[in-house]
Formats: C-alpha cells, sequence, structure tokens
C-alpha cells in the first residue's frame, strides 16, 4: 500500500509548527541604506548549541530527485538549525515531521514558490533538498562544530509525495 502525500503551498502560517519561511514580506522591514534598500528584518533564527558551535554560510547546487518523491528517509540535526535558501526564482519541495517521542511523526509536504526559503529549528525532522525540474542553487545556513549534528530515520514503508494537480 503507498502511502501519499501531497504538497500544500507553503506559507509563514502553515509552517510555524515546524520552522519559519524566508522570504520578502511580513510587518517586520523598514528602509537602509539612505532608502535605497528595504531590509526584511529577523526572518529566522540560526541555532549553533554544542561543543565549539558556530553558525556557517554555504552554497549547494541540488539535482532534482525524479516525481512524485519516494520519501524513504528524513534527518534532523540536534546541534543546530539548518536554513535553505534559493538563489534562483524556483520553487522547491519541503518535507518535514513533528517529532513523535523521539521519532518523526506522519510527514507534511509543502511547494515553496519562488523566492521562499526555509529554517528548520534545532531537532525539526525534515527530508533532503528537493529541487523541482532542473539543478538549483541554495545559501545554507547551518551549525558547524564538533559534535556528531546529523541523525538520520529511515521510514518502514516509504511514503510517496505528489505535487498538487495543475
Amino acid at each position: 500500500m503507498t502511502r501519499v502525500i501531497i504538497a500544500r503551498p507553503l506559507s509563514r502560517e502553515a509552517f510555524v509548527p515546524f520552522g519559519q519561511v524566508i522570504e520578502i514580506g511580513g510587518d517586520n522591514h523598514y528602509p537602509i541604506n539612505g532608502g535605497k534598500a528595504e531590509r526584511y528584518h529577523a526572518q529566522a533564527k540560526a541555532e549553533a548549541a554544542g561543543p565549539e558551535g558556530h553558525v556557517l554560510i554555504s552554497t549547494v547546487r541540488g539535482t532534482p530527485y525524479e516525481l512524485p518523491l519516494k520519501l524513504t528517509m528524513v534527518e534532523r540535526h540536534p546541534f543546530g538549525s539548518q536554513a535553505f535558501i534559493p538563489l534562483q526564482p524556483r520553487p522547491f519541495l519541503v518535507v518535514v515531521c513533528h517529532d513523535e517521542n523521539g521519532r518523526p511523526g506522519e510527514p507534511h509536504a509543502f511547494l515553496a514558490g519562488p523566492g521562499q526559503g526555509v529554517n528548520y529549528p534545532i531537532n525539526t525532522w525534515h527530508g533532503v533538498l528537493t529541487p523541482i525540474g532542473e539543478p538549483q542553487d541554495f545559501a545554507i545556513v547551518d551549525r558547524g562544530g564538533q559534535g556528531t549534528n546529523l541523525e538520520e530515520f529511515f521510514f518502514e514503508q516509504p511514503y510517496e509525495v505528489r505535487l498538487p494537480e495543475s
């Protein structure tokens, strides 16, 4: 039996239980640089706990997976948050799970629109980076330092994640 999840549009309100959406918008913004730029302030909180924890900024080029996505594994990071900010205005798939006594619960899927990024707080179960259709570049803000900051969970039975019908 296939367990199917349909991705829904990513919004700040729907994503609150899992983290923060990073995008132009919201109430906390103000002009900078003599009025030539608008800063959308403090959209996400970067966390770096554990031994010698520090925040890193990296880039990655993600290769798309075949859709519908066969979701076999999710991961989380016990010592730091992890943010993915797309560098091209293209959508990508976001999969997250509530924690249920140290294990991931049922997955939830979101379709991030052009210009939207996400930040997963410490210990938030999430799927791997999943660009749609073509390779995509992202900025990543996450934790460096000592200690193992990755925990993976493999589902006994995979889920199938589909995009909404057009």
